[in-house]
């Protein structure tokens, strides 16, 4: 948890403010969600892609012009936003004094020390505990009470607004864990979301609904296919990125990271032919310029490496043409002189034998 981050629920707002460390980072999956986290993620800056659509907010750009050269460069959340911590507008929080970034949060052992203070809606103050101490990683338990339980809303019967409004707030939260490398968590966040734009409707959707709706598809799988990479899951990248390019075939983000998927699965061809492509629809854009130039000198390499060893394994074909070309001129000029001496023996008894008729 940042410094100073802000947690409103429905019944309850939720001030927290470290007073010296931070609190660990709290996990923000949803209610009844059967997700494992994946061990080992990554932790690397996703520098060689395109940045997430729509990542929420990010360092304002200096000029138009060097934001075309960005392309690479991922934003950063909102921190005036609220974000939607269950998606469904039960539990909020937001950021009132950010922190030093994940780098300075606390680590399982360390004894953390934050202010709590809880209120109303209202702003009648419940509790406020100034210096509440605990060890991270204990599994220190809170009790409360349940005051009630909703099923969840039924998407064929949920008004369209309201699907496309719940589907960015999965979105989002998807966002939020890929800029903090939890991009297990983001999948399962993005995969939610599909879940919701996908859905049949059995209610009135307009035209302009249904488009929205595709839109926010899109940009689910978009983001889905970056993480996927990130958790090296390429099968499952491939797809993401297809059903991009079956709704939109000209999307530049899918045709790269397709590009990417296919270069490393070692199919140089196919990934070439897939940059290209989105480099003749974004001709300015120097990450695809830059990958698809490494591309091209891979596939050169591997070309050159697959001849090498055709030659290896067949011989050397100018060798034995010239060794077999050899054998049969010798072949030739052996029969030639037992031809002229056979004919020399012939002609030689043919003369003794004229001879010896005379005589």
């Amino acid at each position: 948890m940042a410094d100073g981050e802000v947690v409103n629920g429905s019944a309850e707002n939720q001030e927290v403010a470290p007073s010296g460390k931070k609190s660990g980072r709290a996990s923000l999956l949803d209610s009844g969600e059967d997700f494992t986290m994946l061990d080992d993620v990554e932790d690397d800056v996703d520098d060689d892609l395109p940045p997430l659509e729509d990542a929420g907010g990010g360092k304002k750009k200096d000029s138009p012009a060097k934001d075309a050269t960005k392309a690479d460069q991922t934003p950063s959340i909102e921190q005036e936003e609220w974000l939607d911590v269950l998606g469904n507008g039960q539990l909020r929080k937001k950021v009132v004094e950010a922190g030093a970034g994940p780098d300075s949060r606390p680590q399982r052992g360390q004894i953390v020390t934050i202010h709590l203070k809880t209120s109303l809606t209202n702003g009648t103050v419940v509790e406020e505990l100034p210096n509440l101490s605990f060890t991270l990683g204990d599994g220190d338990v809170l009790q409360v009470q349940l005051l009630s339980a909703d099923d969840a809303p039924d998407l064929e019967l949920m008004p369209p607004s309201e699907r496309i409004s719940l589907a960015n707030r999965k979105r989002e939260r998807g966002n939020v864990h890929f800029q903090r490398a939890d991009y297990a968590f983001a999948v399962n966040s993005y995969g939610i979301a599909l879940q919701i734009t996908e859905a049949t409707s059995r209610v009135d959707i307009s035209q302009q609904e249904e488009e929205e709706l595709l839109d926010m598809e899109v940009k689910c799988l978009n983001n889905m296919a970056a993480a996927q990479l990130k958790l090296d899951h390429y099968e499952a990248a491939l797809r993401s990125c297809v059903s991009v390019l079956a709704h939109q075939p000209d999307n530049v983000k899918a045709l790269f990271r397709k590009g990417k998927v296919l270069a490393l699965q070692g199919e140089y061809a196919e990934a070439i032919k897939s940059l290209k492509r989105a480099l003749k629809l974004e001709p300015s854009n120097k990450t695809i310029h830059a990958e698809l130039s490494k591309l091209v000198k891979k596939h050169s390499e591997q070309k050159g490496a697959e001849q090498a060893m055709y030659k290896k394994m067949l011989g050397n074909p100018t060798n034995a043409s010239v060794q077999k070309h050899r054998a049969k001129s010798s072949w030739s000029l052996s029969w030639k002189w037992l031809f002229g001496a056979t004919a020399v023996a012939i002609g030689g008894v043919a003369l003794s034998v004229v001879i010896a008729a005379r005589n």
